[in-house]
């Protein structure tokens, strides 16, 4: 049965004519024989398909001993399975110029695929080979691999980075021992640990059968051909046994608790409050999540009043509402300024809610969170992928796949009584759970009356994880029968064409460039100006100035103070945001189509009529030295740091951070701010890019109010590239205790403007792009060293480095610069016909999706103004590609990716790691002190 997804909004009292706009989603939902349900749904847009795979099981299905297990099968079900073969699901993705990925909830586990659209049928006989096909080919050797690859997510992402360990505690403390919410995602790793081959086979039995999962089809397909390749492949899998439903069993606190830990990576204090509050699709529910809204976002809510504005305590502050299947939170927090007390910003909170409680809010600042809810719509159904998550997602928790028409609807509905009884019956007066991180030593800050709170912290010890050697990677199976052959991959259907969309430039008498894409698939506008300078524009002392600069412009115009230029923005249901990077800065707005001249004037207004406020500027540059400090105790920003040094010799301009240092910002007034502006601002160093809804007579008429924008004449310094050189490749940053060694590896390749670039880029490919590149492969699926290592050129104007990086735990550090510097010391000479065929295949397959998305289609216009790009460079880089052969690729890499030009900067554990360094080949590690980063040696 063909059904819709009918939409239609009421345009809200913006200033417009009450105008509607509708929007439909076709799609046909049914069950299969074996429970499997099924969603179809038809995007003829371009010539790609999205299959997404949602197993209603996440770690609320987990056993209290036995947590982490739904995250750590995802990662599982990557690995082999009995007709597509160990290891092929990756490659076989990558070959055919795909995108996948998966992802674990509390609630689900998902798998998504986005591919050419003639390799749907090649993608549903793998989807459906790891659904019913899998787990006799489960081995010892794949088991403790894996295992190995999952602790390195949780260090990489919760032992190695400030505040890693806060949603454990919380999570720990806010539900009662065996809660199904009581652990986090990732589970412990004594329980990952401790899994054997039994474990994974019952939970694969139980959890990941057709009848509890949903199977979305959607993208260029036909209907009838999809339901027979979908019976053809999943119809003969056999139902596990009836999944039991969870009822919801929401937190209850007795009282108030407060923990505090003292976090070694951490610089700031930070607080954070939860209050229990309802599971998903409760009929509270719509009106907590706009009562988060209303509370922190914008200048006008109380919580930004009273803890940024008026007793000036952290930079920033959130608050929002968060209900999953059986249980919800709200949560409210900021992260404050050095040495703030936080008993004193718990006061603030409490005096924003009194504030709230009696002012309000008005009618305005509810309309403005319905009118972006039109706009949060469409980005979200922007790609066919997010569109068969969606779909999905709703199918599973809701029952119906065109739930969104409900869930936008009952947004609608909230009225201001809703908001104020969740507030009464949720917040205010009850119980909450609070955590205080502070920095080690600063116990004094946190909450009076706060117990230290128990952390499982994992001790590294050289050699612990044993060797895999001894253990059988390849078991011997039985195949399971089947009633179709299932053995050999079925061929790619039909011929892949694909035409981009054309590319219309026009330039305005002052010299800016026009670049326009047509694109009414959706009824939104998104479009950029990006202005050529960037901090390279900064005075070397002052560092950070652009980026100060980008801030102070959003913070209201001549005419509107910072709050009317807000509310201006909101009551648009639009986005603008300014950014600085390297070398050059952008303005970016989105926005309904219907709306587009009106937010291109308060991007006019933004650029054209500065505030110049001199208390945003004040708290401005306050936010930016909390940031810089915070960044000084984060082991990736130092190695970033340290490795830009090295590369560009610590006097040039891109060996600094684009927000700058703590000395550089430090000394910049709103004086410098101006100047910049005023010297550096030049239509002939900027570009407009549209995509959207509106034709180019109609964009490049919009420009009229651009063109009195006067060119000016802007000096680029120049500055001279000094690769560091102390005797020695290697640096190393001592970071005491550190779980993980970030790893960077580079150079400078090449200039900014070198028409090797693409080419170079794509002799890359093999190395170090992705999930199927060699770096990958050697350091994660096969020794289990780290989650992930990759490799990539940076194109820049100027300059274009080549870097390697990775983040491994700390008792391999000296395993993996040995095979770091093997792979790229012999890549070159490695270089095979195959690696050849299998680079041109996946790459020219692949770009069949760079032109779906709004974005990533401004980002092909900001390419090409950016670095003076034919307007068909993805046609004529093709063209290349298809040219090239081995011996062009290993002149390249002997070029551009020379292994004996390459540094190497890691930060680790000095103690433990450091004398390991000795004897690699590429000279004794110089020690960069942790504290000011000089490479000079010691």
């Amino acid at each position: 049965m063909l059904s819709a997804i009918f939409l239609l909004i009421a345009a809200c009292d913006s200033g417009d004519s009450g105008e509607s706009v509708s929007f439909k989603v076709d799609y046909e939902k049914y069950i299969l024989e074996n429970g499997l349900e099924v969603v179809l749904h038809k995007d003829a847009s371009d010539p790609k398909v999205a299959v997404a795979v949602l197993y209603h099981v996440g770690s609320n299905r987990e056993k209290p001993g036995k947590t982490g297990f739904a995250h750590f099968f995802e990662h599982m079900l990557f690995q082999n399975s009995e007709n597509v073969g160990a290891g092929n699901f990756i490659k076989t993705m990558n070959e055919l110029g795909g995108t996948f990925n998966g992802g674990t909830s509390t609630d689900n586990t998902i798998y998504f695929e986005t591919v050419p659209s003639d390799a749907l049928e090649k993608v549903l006989w793998m989807e459906s080979d790891r659904m019913g096909f899998f787990i006799n080919t489960v081995s010892e050797w794949g088991l403790e691999n894996e295992k190995q690859v999952v602790k390195n997510e949780k260090r990489q992402g919760v032992d190695n980075r400030p505040y890693g360990y806060k949603r454990g505690i919380q999570l720990a403390n806010l539900y009662p021992e065996g809660h199904p919410y009581s652990w986090d995602v990732i589970g412990s790793l004594e329980d990952l640990q401790n899994a054997t081959l039994a474990d994974v086979k019952e939970f694969y039995e139980k959890w990941y059968g057709p009848n509890n999962a949903t199977l979305v089809v959607a993208g260029d397909i036909d209907f009838a051909e999809a339901k027979t390749l979908v019976e053809k492949y999943f119809g003969e899998i056999k139902p596990r046994a009836e999944i039991e439903t969870i009822a919801p069993r929401p937190a209850v606190l007795n009282e108030t608790k407060l923990l505090y830990y003292e976090d070694k990576f951490a610089n700031l204090p930070d607080l954070d409050m939860i209050w229990p509050t309802v599971e998903q699709y409760h009929p509270d529910m719509w009106a907590l999540n706009m009562l988060g809204q209303l509370l922190s976002n914008g200048k006008k809510s109380p919580l930004y009043k009273v803890i940024v504005e008026e007793k000036k305590l952290a930079p920033r502050v959130f608050a929002f509402n968060s209900s999953n299947e059986i249980a919800g939170t709200v949560r409210m927090g900021a992260r404050a300024f050095d040495g703030t007390n936080l008993n004193d910003l718990r006061t603030a909170f409490f005096e924003a809610f009194e504030k709230f409680e009696a002012e309000g809010f008005s009618d305005d600042d509810l309309n403005r969170i319905k009118i972006g809810q039109e706009t949060n719509f469409y980005n979200g159904i922007s790609s066919v992928f997010s569109k068969a998550a969606q779909l999905a997602s709703y199918n599973t928790f809701a029952e119906d796949p065109g739930f969104v028409v409900t869930d936008l609807e009952n947004t609608q509905k909230v009225t201001r009584e809703d908001i104020m009884r969740v507030y009464e019956k949720y917040i205010k007066g009850k119980n909450y759970l609070a955590t205080s991180f502070v920095p080690v030593g600063q116990q004094e800050l946190v909450l009076e009356g706060s117990v230290l709170a128990s952390v499982d912290e994992e001790v590294i010890v050289q050699g612990a994880e044993g060797s895999l050697e001894g253990l059988d990677k390849d078991v011997a199976f039985e195949k399971t029968a089947s009633l179709i052959d299932r053995s050999t991959a079925p061929d790619l259907s039909g011929t892949l064409s694909f035409e981009a969309p054309p590319i219309n430039t026009d330039k305005l008498g002052n010299g800016m460039k026009v670049l326009h894409i047509f694109q009414d698939e959706l009824p939104m506008a998104q479009f950029s100006i990006r202005i050529k300078g960037g901090m390279f524009l900064d005075q070397p002392d002052k560092v950070g100035t652009s980026a100060l600069l980008d801030n102070l412009m959003m913070q209201g115009t001549a005419n509107r103070t910072p709050l009317e230029l807000e509310e201006a923005i909101g009551q648009l249901g639009a986005r603008i945001n300014m950014f600085t990077s390297r070398e050059y800065m952008t303005i970016s707005g989105n926005c309904l189509a219907k709306n587009y001249d009106e937010v291109l004037d308060l991007v006019r207004e933004i650029l054209f009529e500065p505030r110049w406020d001199e208390a945003e500027f004040d708290r401005i540059k306050s936010s930016a030295l909390n940031s810089i400090q915070q960044s000084n105790a984060n082991p990736n920003a130092i190695a970033s740091k340290v490795f830009n040094k090295a590369l560009y010799g610590e006097d040039h301009i891109l060996a600094n951070p684009v927000s700058g240092t703590t000395e550089t910002v430090s000394g910049i007034t709103i004086n410098d701010l101006k100047a910049y502006y005023n010297n550096n601002f030049s239509p002939s160093l900027a570009s407009f890019h549209f995509v959207g809804a509106l034709d180019k007579e109609t964009v490049v008429s919009s420009l009229n109010a651009f063109s009195a924008w006067e060119a000016k004449d802007v000096a680029f310094p120049t500055y001279e590239i000094k690769t560091a050189d102390e005797g020695s490749r290697i640096y190393f940053v001592d970071y005491p205790g550190a779980k993980q060694s970030v790893i960077n590896i580079g150079n400078i390749s090449m200039e900014g403007k070198n028409d090797d670039y693409a080419a170079a880029t794509m002799a890359n490919y093999r190395l170090g792009s992705g999930s199927g590149s060699i770096l990958f492969r050697k350091l994660r699926l096969e020794k289990g060293y780290t989650y992930g290592a990759y490799s990539n050129y940076g194109r820049g104007i100027n300059s274009t480095p080549f870097t390697a990086a990775s983040s491994v735990r700390s008792n391999v550090t000296r395993e993996s610069v040995d095979l770091f510097k093997d792979i790229l010391d012999n890549y070159g000479a490695n270089f095979s016909e195959e690696d050849m065929s299998v680079t041109k295949n996946s790459i020219l397959r692949s770009n069949t999706q760079s032109f779906e998305t709004l974005g990533g289609l401004v980002g092909i216009l900001q390419n090409i103004s950016t670095y003076d790009l034919p307007t068909d460079y993805i046609k004529q880089n093709e063209t290349v590609l298809k040219n090239m052969d081995v011996a062009e690729v290993q002149r390249l890499i002997k070029k551009y990716m020379n292994p004996d030009e390459l540094i190497y900067v890691l930060v680790g554990d000095g103690k433990t790691q450091l004398n390991r360094l000795n004897n690699t080949g590429l000279g004794k590690p110089i020690v960069v002190n942790k504290e000011d980063l000089s490479l000079k040696k010691k």
